[in-house]
């Protein structure tokens, strides 16, 4: 079986294994790399660059090259090729995780417990929830749904049709080294400067991906391309903007603006704010079942761009 229809197989089976399943309940590969990850800062830390390129090589590069070496032990058995594509592919995306968080902060906050929304958004983003009103979480909430789209989902299918399971297994690893150390926290912002990086070159593919399957998908196409056009590049982020930008025109919403992380407030340019409202709580639904089209579409997408790339090289 050529190497294009295996990955077409096992994306198709891991994905649908994430959307009946969700994440593994016990033993989830991502967490044990946060392990290994965290015990390798514990030795490597200093308030150095060059340390942090080490960590970063040492982690991604590790996590790469060990599902290299799992897909060459398997090249020559299909079955097993497929298994493992599509067992790599349920472990690196999250999007039935994502949304199951999403709505359990939307139920509190339909119900009026905007205690109980608090506790839960630390398990969905970084924001500081105290300060938040539940207006406030719900645009938190749409805004992690859109980017965690792109972070948890169509990025790891992008790279895993361009490098199989050695691509999947990397751009899961790279992204979860930024979500640990490259951020601006005064212990970070130089040790994890490498992994940012890095993960803003990864993800470049699948935001911009994902920017354009929510353009597809959203119902409201006209609107998601300008507020992507006008306001995107506003976004610190040169990959959350495109994808956050292209969810608010999509969704008819005012997204961005003034948020808190980790005891820094930083000021964001407010995105489709001409042309959207303020977010509400039924948005979230909207925004779950927004991201769940795309995923289903980048999935289509891949298989399709890598086996056309097998039937070129064939």
């Amino acid at each position: 079986m050529r190497a294009d229809r295996i990955f077409a197989y096992g994306a198709a089976a891991g994905l649908i294994g994430d959307l009946l399943l969700g994440d593994p309940r016990r033993g989830h590969p991502v967490a044990a790399f946060g392990r290994a990850a965290a015990a390798v800062e514990s030795r490597l830390w200093r308030d150095h660059r060059g340390r942090g390129v080490l960590h970063t090589l040492v982690c991604a590069g590790g996590a790469t090259g060990a599902a290299a070496l799992a897909a060459r032990a398997v090249r020559n058995r299909p079955a097993a090729a497929v298994a493992l594509t599509a067992a790599a592919t349920w472990s690196v995306v999250g999007g039935t995780s994502l949304g199951r968080e999403a709505r359990a902060i939307g139920g509190a906050l339909a119900a009026g417990d905007v205690e109980l929304a608090r506790e839960r958004l630390p398990h969905l983003c970084g924001r500081d929830p105290q300060s938040l009103d539940a207006q406030q979480i719900a645009r938190a909430v749409v805004e992690s749904v859109a980017e965690n789209t792109s972070d948890a989902v169509v990025g790891a299918l992008v790279w895993g049709a361009l490098g199989g399971v050695p691509g999947l297994v990397g751009f899961r690893a790279v992204n979860t080294l930024d979500a640990m150390v490259g951020h601006k926290s005064p212990r970070h912002r130089r040790y994890g400067w490498a992994s940012a990086r890095l993960d803003d070159v990864a993800g470049w593919p699948g935001a911009r991906l994902t920017a354009v399957l929510a353009v597809a998908a959203g119902g409201r196409p006209r609107a998601a391309v300008r507020a992507w056009r006008a306001d995107a590049g506003w976004h610190p982020s040169p990959n959350a903007g495109p994808v956050e930008a292209s969810f608010a025109g999509a969704l008819g919403v005012r997204l961005g603006g003034t948020l808190a992380y980790g005891g820094r407030v930083e000021h964001r340019p407010v995105l489709n704010g001409d042309a959207g409202r303020d977010v509400r709580v039924a948005d979230i639904e909207r925004a779950v079942r927004l991201s769940r089209r795309v995923s289903v579409l980048a999935l289509a997408v891949c298989a399709a761009g890598r086996l056309a790339r097998g039937r070129r090289a064939g």
